[in-house]
């Protein structure tokens, strides 16, 4: 099985695993479920990965940080569960799982899988999105969009579409549901890793805010800042984020 291959199979099988989840604590509370889908998919990965990629090292949203990973040619990226707070609500779509690989410095590999949509988004081939609308969209978060949201909006003329998860909001520019998905102020390589993978194999423009490549499996997996975007909204939102 090819790395593409084994990033779609293990992303979309996290997926069902975590729609069994809640379908069995449909009843529970919601901390319940983030708490069993966090664990359950987690432990799935791991143990999925340990057997078909023995060598290679893991990081893992939910998993304790291995140095070793720092000397490792090939690292995967996951995060078991990308939007807990949506998975516990059980009428909400917008989450998702990641699992991405890292070898020699780029993301070579990545699969979002969006299991209550029933999609899986996966390199190496992404249909690149239809044709933009005239009013470009802006995908934010439906609690806290950032002030740089607001400002590229306003700088675009655009409008918000809000969405939970990291995942879910860039795939969506993959889908061609938004146009431009901005970010600053708290996440981590693995909110990212897989979604820019996908969103490269798409077409589409990546980069922090201030331009400059986005870089993974470093000492401090903290990446707070992202852009994802339509090629040709990169100059603009640039001109507002730098």
């Amino acid at each position: 099985m090819t790395d593409h291959d084994l990033a779609a199979t293990l992303a979309t099988e996290a997926g069902e695993l975590l729609l069994n989840v809640r379908a069995e604590l449909a009843d529970a509370s919601g901390a319940e479920r983030k708490a069993a889908g966090d664990k359950r998919s987690h432990d799935y990965l791991m143990d999925a990965l340990a057997k078909a990629r023995p060598e290679d090292a893991v990081l893992s949203e939910e998993g304790a940080d291995d140095p070793i990973r720092l000397r490792s040619r090939r690292v995967w990226i996951v995060d078991p569960l990308d939007g807990t707070r949506e998975f516990s609500e059980l009428d909400r779509e917008d989450w998702a799982v990641h699992v991405a690989l890292w070898q020699d410095g780029e993301l070579i590999a990545g699969a979002v899988a969006l299991p209550a949509q029933g999609i899986t988004l996966a390199t190496p081939s992404v249909p690149a999105p239809p044709p933009a609308p005239d009013v470009p969209r802006i995908v934010v978060s439906r609690t806290r969009p950032p002030a740089v949201a607001l400002q590229v909006r306003d700088a675009l003329g655009g409008v918000l579409v809000e969405m939970g998860s990291a995942g879910a909001k860039v795939a969506s520019v993959v889908q061609g549901v938004a146009d431009v998905y901005v970010h600053a102020g708290g996440q981590y390589e693995w909110d990212s890793a897989a979604p820019v993978a996908v969103a490269r194999a798409a077409g589409l423009y990546t980069s922090r805010i201030d331009g400059s490549p986005l870089q993974y499996n470093r000492p401090d997996p903290l990446l707070p800042d992202v852009v994802v975007c339509r090629p040709e909204y990169a100059e603009a939102v640039l001109a507002v984020t730098q």
